[in-house]
């Protein structure tokens, strides 16, 4: 969540944008050592979602990670929404078109997902409505998402800020039945230096596995070693 509107968005919505993806690419694996067992890891294609006002911009960072750490560049995505500061409900549907094009792209049928701030709350509307009762995505990563909203709201705009105001209607349709569906692992990952998520505990879900990492700003999550590292960790491990 920044706190201005962001500029020179007229992308289509919901882009891959990421340009020039392959038919066919599939997920880079590697070996590594836990002890003395060499294991396979698989690194399953990784879809950005950003936070409320933002787009590729904030999150090449991220991406720039990613593709350092390994990821194939083509099995990297970052959806860029058509109204940065609108509804989630909007922005989930643009998800799931983002979704199926890097799945189709990368030839894989689950993917992982990384939402910073807002676009957490897209994501889980999406995978409450996705159409497929499958879990297409495998994991998912939510960096500093108020999932119980944020009083910072109050001086944000947009659909999206009024649906991150705490008591929502928006956010009261999440918290029935489980915080993610069956056969999706999820990591809330929160940084005690946020100002922006209000109060702080919003950023965590009970029942999910939660990590407090001092200390990058809201923003910084996206472009903080020790952040990415988790992520990466959760992401290779086994299981899934």
């Amino acid at each position: 969540m920044r706190p201005g509107p962001r500029r020179g968005l007229g992308l289509a919505a919901c882009v891959l944008a990421v340009c020039g993806i392959p038919a066919g690419v599939v997920a880079q694996t590697t070996e590594t050592t836990w002890g003395a067992e060499s294991v396979v890891v698989e690194r399953n294609p990784v879809l950005l979602v950003p936070g409320w006002g933002d787009g590729l911009d904030e999150l090449s960072p991220l991406r720039d990670r990613f593709v350092g750490a390994g990821w194939p560049p083509a099995t990297v995505g970052v959806v860029v929404f058509r109204d940065p500061v609108g509804s989630n409900r909007e922005h989930a549907r643009e998800i799931a078109r983002a979704a199926a094009a890097l799945r189709a792209a990368t030839g894989r049928y689950r993917i992982d997902i990384v939402a910073h701030s807002m676009g957490g709350l897209a994501v889980r509307y999406h995978l409450r409505h996705r159409a497929s009762p499958v879990a297409d995505v495998r994991r998912v990563v939510f960096l500093a998402t108020p999932h119980f909203g944020t009083y910072s709201s109050l001086v944000a705009w947009g659909e999206g800020a009024r649906e991150m105001y705490p008591g929502s209607d928006f956010l009261l349709t999440l918290t029935e039945g489980r915080p993610v569906p069956h056969g999706v692992e999820a990591l809330t990952i929160r940084t005690p230096l946020d100002l922006h998520i209000l109060p702080p505990e919003s950023g965590a879900i009970p029942g999910v596995p939660d990590q407090e990492i001092c200390c990058p700003t809201h923003a910084g999550l996206l472009d903080d070693a020790d952040v990415f590292n988790r992520i990466r960790e959760f992401l290779e491990s086994r299981g899934g």
